[in-house]
């Protein structure tokens, strides 16, 4: 067994990336039920109870170990990480933020703890913070992502690995077995998914959002400004005009306020549909147990 999987306690070294402000008990379960390492997003959470409310629906869909993440930056993230430790969460993921001081308390609540890091600099900071893992996000994955120049997953991986001792996981550009051996190849423990999640039976991602995904072609998503962040979305006739036009400032044409609802929804005028640039490579619509398998499978 790998340091991952025991940190885990899943069967396979699978982890469902947090997604935006998604938070579906059923699909966390079914992907724990499944053999992977099922997680609660409540970066953007500000009330604590909702946070707990949560975590015990996943319990009564599952007595498989499950987990969260926690944005930094999030006021309420402090609370919020009592709580989940209070409801027998024992691994969480942490990101948007400096980890120095919030791992001492993960380790003091008996917890443990992986940061997602988008550059090796970061994953260093993390090894140094006392983060007992680290996930490397390329530059192609879903999600937000810094202003900064950014490497993408088959280079990143492989640098943090020859950098830090503890384990690596991989993030970005990962939706089926290729991507799963590949980011083994490279030295990873294991690795994260969001974007393949969100086109599964089980999401409660609107069917827009989904066939937003299941039609992205090559070179169908960008960075879209966002305050001191970019987000990757999937462009659609209206961003790509915004694109093609001159003196258009695009921090200012769309609110990241307005995404929840948007995606939701459908309603990709008001926000673009996020997603990975994986996206370009799913093409159906599976229940999560067949995305893992899959993944996993010796066969392919």
């Amino acid at each position: 067994m790998s340091h991952l999987l025991e940190l885990l306690g899943s069967r396979y070294p699978i982890i469902q990336g947090p997604i935006g402000h998604i938070n579906s008990p059923e699909l966390v379960a079914a992907i724990c039920e499944a053999g992977a390492f099922g997680m609660l997003a409540l970066g953007f959470i500000r009330d604590p109870q909702e946070a707990k409310r949560l975590a015990r629906e996943v319990r009564e869909l599952t007595d498989k170990p499950f987990g969260a993440n926690l944005m930094i930056m999030n006021p309420a993230h402090e609370r919020i990480l009592e709580i989940m430790a209070d409801e027998g969460v024992k691994t969480i993921t942490t990101s948007a933020g400096s980890p120095k001081s919030i791992y001492p308390k993960i380790h003091a609540l008996g917890m443990k703890g992986l940061h997602v890091a988008l550059t090796l600099r970061q994953a260093i900071k993390a090894e140094d913070a006392g983060a007992d893992g680290v996930v490397a996000s390329g530059l192609e994955s879903g999600g937000l992502r810094s202003p900064n120049p950014e490497s993408s997953t088959m280079v990143l991986v492989p640098l943090v690995v020859d950098h830090v001792k503890i384990p690596v996981v991989a993030a970005g550009g990962i939706a089926d077995s290729r991507g799963y051996r590949a980011a083994l190849a490279l030295g990873a423990q294991g690795v994260q998914l969001g974007t393949r999640f969100i086109v599964s039976e089980e999401s409660p991602a609107s069917d827009e959002w989904k066939h937003a995904i299941l039609n992205c072609g090559d070179g169908g998503t960008t960075l879209l400004p966002r305050g001191a962040m970019k987000v990757r979305v999937i462009i659609n006739p209206k961003l790509q005009e915004k694109l093609d036009a001159r003196n258009v400032d695009l921090s200012r044409e769309y609110d990241f306020n307005d995404a929840p609802a948007a995606w939701m929804s459908g309603d990709f005028d008001l926000f673009p549909a996020g997603g990975g640039q994986v996206s370009a490579l799913i093409k159906e619509i599976r229940p999560v147990g067949a995305i893992i398998q899959e993944m996993v499978s010796e066969k392919n």
